[in-house]
């Protein structure tokens, strides 16, 4: 154990170091397990390790789902989205900033990745809140909190890595990311309510909605479809996750090419754009893999779990204190890194507590409520700085804008989500009733 905590310090130096973080826990695991076991048997674990995650049939489903947002991202589904949620809020004070936290969670519905929904709402929705006398900071951080619903709303490439991670039913983790998903939502559009009140300089007063025009009735449409397209394939039985992701990918060239609004280009960048993503998911996850291959060699998880036995703390105190880590981390780690860093640890502990009778007393419930509490942590770690990985996306598309502004923006969303954290927490059937 002793080991353990000695290579997680090394690879926070290396991180700190600005070493890419794959990099990092593939170093860090492969010479520590050398050091145990030898060099040739190190050699063999990172051969496999690479061989095996390469060719993981479990994992087609990341590349084909990212395809499917990139796809969307680029045919114009975002404007329409937009366009939809303003004729609901345009008439409210900050009713611009409703609509782009309305339509980043329309977005993120089908596109399943956080940082591609705050790119690409930050280029359909800043520039018309600037252009109304929207604050920047509010403009900002309603674009920059409402991406991180993309990780938690099915299709969600974090649930799905999380399910392979602990073998659990991917499809069961979607559903229990349904209701937290509309309340993060919900309390997003509470903290916009809020902020203009307290401060109405953030927003103009109430005005009028823009028409839609039929391109974007037809990508509101689209998007619904493709989101009910999913979701009832998976639950009705007619394919898997996994054959859902290349459904939907198909399903979102058809739709562009109805709506004809993907060019070739388009369709070009979207599988550029699919390629350096999955290959840096692939690489963080193939370092994480070694990097866990020592940590559980070197007897970390158990390690963890005689302590909390000799402690004899309550299952809810180890909860916290897992809470608690991924806040911290997450102003370090981006989102990806601190899942494939900490379940491999932590899933040996979850599964080992005893919450007495209830829901979490069944195993496979318990495993699916963590998995939704992991994935709102992380939400907010995209949201945390210094890191904040939905604050950089925002600010490369919008250089103009200082961090401080919008971190100062984010400020309210932050404190939703912790309102929405501790919900999730304490009362874990909001998250398994629909199960």
């Amino acid at each position: 154990m002793i080991e353990s905590l000695i290579a997680i310090i090394i690879l926070l130096m290396l991180v700190f170091a600005r070493v890419p973080i794959a990099f990092a826990m593939a170093l860090v695991g492969g010479v520590g397990f050398a050091l145990l076991r030898g060099w040739q048997p190190a050699s063999a674990m990172v051969g496999a390790t690479v061989f095996e995650t390469g060719l993981s049939y479990s994992l087609s489903v990341v590349p084909l789902f990212i395809f499917m947002g990139n796809v969307l991202a680029g045919s114009g589904i975002a404007h329409g989205l937009f366009a939809g949620a303003d004729r609901l809020f345009g008439r409210m004070r900050g009713g611009l900033a409703l609509a782009a936290v309305l339509s980043c969670g329309g977005f993120s519905a089908v596109s399943g990745s956080s940082l591609a929904t705050a790119a690409t709402m930050s280029r359909v929705a800043m520039p018309p809140m600037r252009k109304f006398g929207y604050s920047d900071s509010l403009a900002a951080g309603s674009i920059a909190a409402g991406g991180t619903l993309g990780i938690l709303i099915p299709p969600s490439v974090i649930m799905i890595i999380y399910g392979l991670l602990t073998e659990s039913d991917i499809g069961k983790l979607f559903i229990a990311g349904l209701i937290p998903g509309a309340i993060g939502i919900i309390f997003y559009l509470i903290a916009v309510m809020v902020a203009v009140r307290v401060n109405p300089s953030l927003a103009p007063e109430a005005g009028q909605s823009q028409p839609m025009s039929k391109t974007d009735k037809l990508g509101v449409a689209g998007t619904l479809g493709l989101f009910a397209f999913i979701m009832i394939g998976i639950y009705g039985g007619f394919f898997t996750p996994i054959e859902a992701a290349g459904m939907g990918a198909i399903a979102s060239l058809a739709l562009a090419m109805a709506m004809r609004a993907l060019s070739w280009k388009g369709f070009v960048s979207a599988c550029r754009e699919t390629l350096l993503a999955s290959a840096m998911i692939f690489a963080i996850m193939i370092g994480a893999e070694i990097f866990s291959a020592f940590v559980n060699f070197a007897g970390l998880p158990d390690g963890l779990v005689d302590l909390i036995y000799e402690l004899d703390v309550s299952p809810w105190t180890v909860i916290g204190i897992m809470v608690l880590i991924y806040l911290i981390m997450g102003c370090v780690f981006e989102s990806l890194s601190m899942i494939l860093l900490t379940v491999p640890v932590f899933y040996p502990i979850i599964i080992q507590l005893d919450f007495g009778t209830g829901l979490l007393a069944d195993p496979e419930m318990l495993l699916t409520w963590f998995a939704v509490v992991v994935v709102v942590v992380t939400e907010i770690s995209l949201i945390t700085p210094p890191v904040g990985m939905n604050v950089f996306v925002l600010r490369s598309v919008m250089p103009d804008i200082a961090l401080s502004t919008i971190f100062r923006g984010i400020l309210p969303f932050w404190i939703a989500d912790i309102f929405r954290l501790a919900l999730l927490v304490l009362v874990p059937w909001v998250s398994l009733c629909l199960l």
